[in-house]
């Protein structure tokens, strides 16, 4: 006999990828509050730590379109647990890890491919397929933005657990949270009905990649990409040692990026609200210029607690309202079917800019004892990404294919 089809429960999996992100991206962003307590116990440089973050960014681009090929062949829901289980892992070892080395195994290795399985790619690839699809681009949106209340929540808790018991209670108890994961991926599998596993799309994994290859829109969109990550984990891995570099208290940088992902809520939202309105690579376009220029204001400002917190405000705004746009034309020009792989191509150069920008930050203040020429490389990368992204084809990618007149593999 068979079975009856699950009733899908859309809004249980909406809750569900949001928390999920909460605890995945939030502790991610976590990471930069820990490098100068980590670097000073054991004497190491800045750049050793730097190295081991910049290798977890870099692990976690090289995993995602793997990673999004074994969800799309094996259940998006079975990988995110295991995914969890071992980015948990990573943490837990990063808080033991006693040596350059060690760090880079633990937080690079594990903690790359852990939060790579359990991470947006993943879950804007189960929204995408599971949302109404009149409201698919305000859902990336709303899902983006379950980042910001791990950046309001766990950085400052991070930051007060570190205050009171060390750093080495504050990583563990990090690595616990994440474990969450796990519950949340089964409510997915509970809420999501046949959704998941539905699909009028017949093509395979292998025609879906030779698509991409040959679309001239989606590489344009993927090197544009790199300059996200370049700029985000630049702030998120070195805005606390630039502020402790002009004197400032611990606690600024780390209400500071608070504070970004309070403005966040509001600048994803809208994204993706204005997503499902205009051209999504206009708004990308201008929304790398806006954050070039925010970055220019507030080195020319004198600096205080104040002009951090309202740069904080400026570049939320801006912060994460790439990704709806980004995932959504993916999901635009290729469909849902492939999301989690075909997206995961595109987070890889994303990644390859976070790597980029945490490991040169790290040899910019070794070598010239601040920060200014990271600054710059910064700048001048978002005012590039913004002329990549006028040109970008973002029709579906038959009519892009037939007018260049390539025949789908």
């Amino acid at each position: 006999m068979t079975k009856p089809a699950r009733s899908a429960l859309p809004l249980l999996v909406l809750v569900a990828c949001v928390c999920i992100v909460f605890f995945t991206y939030g502790s991610r962003q976590s990471f930069g509050i820990y490098l100068r307590p980590i670097t000073s116990e054991y004497g190491w440089a800045v750049q050793s730590m730097s190295l081991a973050l910049g290798m977890q960014a870099l692990i976690y681009g090289l995993s995602a379109p793997f990673i999004g090929a074994l969800a799309d062949r094996f259940g998006t829901v079975r990988i995110l647990m295991l995914a969890a289980g071992l980015y948990a892992f990573g943490i837990f070892m990063m808080a033991h890890s006693t040596t350059p080395t060690a760090m880079v195994l633990s937080a690079g290795l594990l903690g790359g491919v852990g939060s790579a399985g359990c991470a947006l790619s993943l879950v804007l690839a189960i929204a995408s397929r599971v949302a109404p699809e009149e409201k698919r681009s305000l859902w990336l949106g709303i899902i983006t933005s379950g980042g910001t209340g791990g950046q309001l929540v766990l950085v400052p808790l991070g930051a007060k657990l570190m205050e009171y018991y060390g750093w080495y209670v504050a990583m563990v108890s990090l690595a616990g949270a994440v474990l969450l994961v796990i519950p949340l991926a089964i409510l997915i599998r509970f809420s999501s009905g046949e959704l998941l596993t539905s699909s009028k799309d017949k093509r395979s994994l292998g025609e879906a990649l030779s698509d991409a290859r040959h679309h001239h829109g989606f590489w344009l969109l993927a090197i544009g990409f790199f300059t996200c990550g370049f700029q985000v984990q630049y702030i998120n891995a070195h805005l606390p040692g630039y502020l402790q570099d002009q004197g400032m208290a611990p606690i600024v940088a780390a209400t500071a990026i608070s504070v970004i992902g309070v403005f966040n809520v509001m600048g994803t939202w809208l994204s993706g609200w204005l997503g499902g309105i205009y051209r999504k690579k206009y708004l990308l376009a201008m929304l790398y210029l806006g954050r070039s220029v925010i970055f220019v204001v507030f080195l020319m400002v004198p600096l205080s607690p104040l002009s951090v917190y309202i740069f904080a405000a400026c570049i939320g705004t801006l912060w994460l309202a790439t990704v709806p746009l980004t995932s959504g034309i993916v999901l635009g020009m290729f469909g849902s079917r492939y999301m989690a792989t075909l997206y995961g191509i595109v987070f890889f150069f994303h990644q390859v800019g976070s790597f980029t920008s945490v490991y040169i930050g790290g040899i910019v203040r070794d070598l010239n004892g601040n920060y200014m020429t990271a600054w710059w490389i910064v700048i001048i990368g978002g005012t590039l990404a913004s002329f990549l992204h006028w040109p970008i084809d973002d029709r579906p990618v038959d009519q892009v294919l037939a007018d260049q007149g390539i025949a789908r593999a």
